[in-house]
C-alpha cells in the first residue's frame, strides 16, 4: 500500500499530465513500482485471508457449548464486516480518488491497514493459539502413500482392529476423535496393523502406518473437492459484478438528482448493500425462526444456504439478460448502436439484478467460506478456508476465459457478442449463456449435496445448543423480580 501510495503522490512515480488529449506513456520504473505494490499487495491476501477467519473461529471452545452456539453466527459476522469495508471502499474511497485525490485514497486504506495491524497485534497474548500439527498435506500424503504401500493387506471388519490413538490423548490436545467409516474403504488400508508395514516406531512407520483420525480426515478433504469445483462457475458469475455490470451500467444515466452522478466504480455498492442487510436480517430473524421448525442450530444446513444463493445466481442472470435487452433496444431505437454513446435510459433499470446478486451472493458468499471451514478437519481448518478463496481466484480465471472465448468465436462469424461499444454488441446473449451454464452448475450442485455427509456432529451437542437457546428464551420471557 505505501508503493500505491508513493506511486501517485510523487512526480518521478506517475506519468505527466495529458495535454491537448496527448497522455504520456508510464515508463518502467513507474509501471514497476505501480504493479509491484499490487502485487505484493496480493501477496499479503493470500497470507492473510485463509488464516485470519480461520483465527477468529479458533477463538470459540468447541467443547463449550454456549461457545459452540455462538461460533455458528461468527461468520456471519465476519463476512458483515469484511461487507462493510467494500461498502465503505466502493463509495467514499472512489469518491475521494475520483474528485480530490489518489494520493489520499490510497493514504486513508494504508493508514487504516497500520492501524489494523496494530490493534491485532496487540491482542496476541489474548489470542487462543491452536498448536501447529504440521502440513495438511504432508498428512494427506502419508495417508495416501501407507494405503499404496498395503495395497494388497485385506482391512479388518472389526475398525477396532485399526490403528488409532487413545482417546485420552485426543482429549489433552482439545481434539475429536474419528470413527472409521466403510466410504473410500481403500484409504482404511492405511489405518491397518501390519509387520511389514511398520507400527514399530521410527520414521519409516510415519509413511507406512496412520491413525484411524488421520484417514477420516484425508477422506474429508477428497469429499470437499467435487463441492470446490462447483464453486467455480458460481465464482465466475460473482465476477460479472465488478467487470460487465459496472461496464453495462457505465453506458447509461447514472444522475441522482440534479448534481450527482453516481461513478461507475461505485455501482456495486447496490450488491454490498444488499448483502449486509441480509446477512443481518438472516442472523438475527430468518435463523432464529427457522430452527424452531427444523431443530437446526444454524436454521438451515449450509448446503441448503449454499444452494438458495446459487439458485439466485441462475435467476439474477436471467434477469440481467432480459435488463440488457431492454438497454440495446432503447440504444437501437435511439440510433446510439453505431456511436457507443451514453444512453438516456436510468442505471436505476438495472437495480433488480444488482440487488438479486447481493441476496444471492449473502448466501452463498458466507455459505461457502463456513462450509469449508466447517467441514474440514481440525488440523486442516487452513486449508479448507483456502479452499473456498481458491474457488473465487479460479473463478476469475475462469470469467476472463469464457469472455475471451465467447468473444473469439462469435466474432469469427462477424457477431461477436462483446466488443468494445457495448450498444452495439449482443451481452444479452452472453448473459444468457451464463444462465444456462450456471443453472447446469446448480443441477450438479444438488445431486453432489445430496449424497454428502456431513462431518460427524454429535447430536448430544445440537441438543445442548437447543437446550441453551430454550433456557434463553425462557429467561427473557421471565418478568423481573
Amino acid at each position: 500500500m505505501v508503493l500505491l501510495v508513493l506511486s501517485v503522490s510523487l512526480p518521478a512515480l506517475k506519468p505527466r499530465p495529458c495535454h491537448a488529449g496527448v497522455c504520456p506513456k508510464a515508463s518502467a520504473l513507474q509501471l514497476g513500482v505501480y504493479f509491484g505494490g499490487l502485487y505484493i499487495v496480493a501477496l499479503g491476501n493470500g497470507g492473510t485471508k485463509p488464516n485470519i477467519s480461520t483465527i477468529g473461529a479458533d477463538q470459540f471452545d468447541e467443547f463449550d457449548p454456549r461457545e459452540k452456539m455462538h461460533k455458528l453466527s461468527f461468520f456471519n459476522w465476519w463476512m458483515f464486516t469484511i461487507f462493510l469495508g467494500i461498502l465503505f471502499s466502493s463509495t467514499v474511497l472512489v469518491y475521494l480518488q475520483d474528485n480530490v485525490s489518489w494520493a489520499i485514497g490510497y493514504g486513508i486504506p494504508t493508514l487504516g491497514l497500520l492501524v489494523s495491524i496494530a490493534v491485532f497485534l496487540a491482542g496476541t497474548k489474548l489470542y487462543r493459539h491452536r498448536l501447529p500439527q504440521g502440513s495438511a498435506f504432508t498428512s494427506m500424503g502419508r495417508v495416501l502413500a501407507a494405503a499404496l504401500i498395503k495395497w494388497n493387506v485385506p482391512v479388518p471388519t472389526d475398525a477396532k482392529e485399526l490403528h488409532e490413538l487413545d482417546l485420552e490423548v485426543y482429549t489433552r490436545k482439545r481434539r475429536f476423535r474419528m470413527d472409521s467409516t466403510n466410504s473410500m474403504r481403500f484409504l482404511n488400508k492405511a489405518a491397518v496393523k501390519d509387520n511389514k508395514g511398520g507400527g514399530g516406531g521410527g520414521s519409516p512407520a510415519r509413511w507406512s502406518l496412520c491413525t484411524v483420525t488421520q484417514v477420516e480426515e484425508t477422506k474429508q478433504m477428497i469429499k470437499l473437492v467435487p463441492l470446490l469445483v462447483t464453486m467455480f462457475v458460481p465464482c465466475t458469475l460473482i465476477a460479472q459484478t465488478n467487470t460487465l455490470f459496472v461496464k453495462q451500467g457505465a453506458t447509461m444515466n447514472r444522475h441522482m438528482g440534479p448534481r450527482f452522478q453516481i461513478p461507475p466504480a461505485s455501482l456495486g455498492a447496490f450488491v454490498t448493500l444488499t448483502m449486509l442487510i441480509t446477512v443481518a436480517v438472516y442472523d438475527r430473524v430468518l435463523v432464529r425462526a427457522v430452527r424452531r421448525y427444523t431443530k437446526n442450530p444454524r436454521g438451515i444446513t449450509i448446503l441448503k444456504r449454499m444452494g438458495i444463493g446459487l439458485f439466485l445466481q441462475v435467476v439474477t442472470m436471467g434477469i440481467a439478460s432480459a435488463a440488457e435487452s431492454r438497454r440495446l433496444a432503447y440504444a437501437r431505437s435511439h440510433g446510439l448502436d453505431k456511436t457507443g454513446g451514453e444512453l438516456g435510459l436510468t442505471i436505476f433499470v438495472l437495480l433488480p439484478q444488482f440487488v438479486l446478486m447481493g441476496l444471492a451472493d449473502a448466501f452463498l458468499v458466507v455459505g461457502m467460506i463456513e462450509f469449508f471451514y466447517d467441514q474440514a478437519p481440525e488440523s486442516m481448518k487452513s486449508l479448507g478456508t483456502a479452499m473456498s478463496l481458491t474457488a473465487y481466484g479460479i473463478g476469475n480465471i475462469l470469467s476472463s476465459f469464457l469472455l475471451s472465448t465467447v468473444t473469439r468465436i462469435t466474432g469469427e462469424r462477424g457477431n461477436a457478442w462483446v466488443t468494445n461499444n457495448l450498444n452495439a454488441s449482443n451481452l444479452d446473449y452472453y448473459y444468457a449463456f451464463l444462465t444456462v451454464l450456471g443453472g447446469i452448475n446448480f443441477l450438479a450442485f444438488l445431486a453432489l449435496s445430496g449424497v454428502y455427509r456431513y462431518k460427524g456432529e454429535s447430536t448430544e451437542t445440537i441438543d445442548i445448543v437447543m437446550g441453551l437457546e430454550a433456557e434463553k428464551a425462557k429467561l427473557q420471557a421471565e418478568p423481573l423480580g
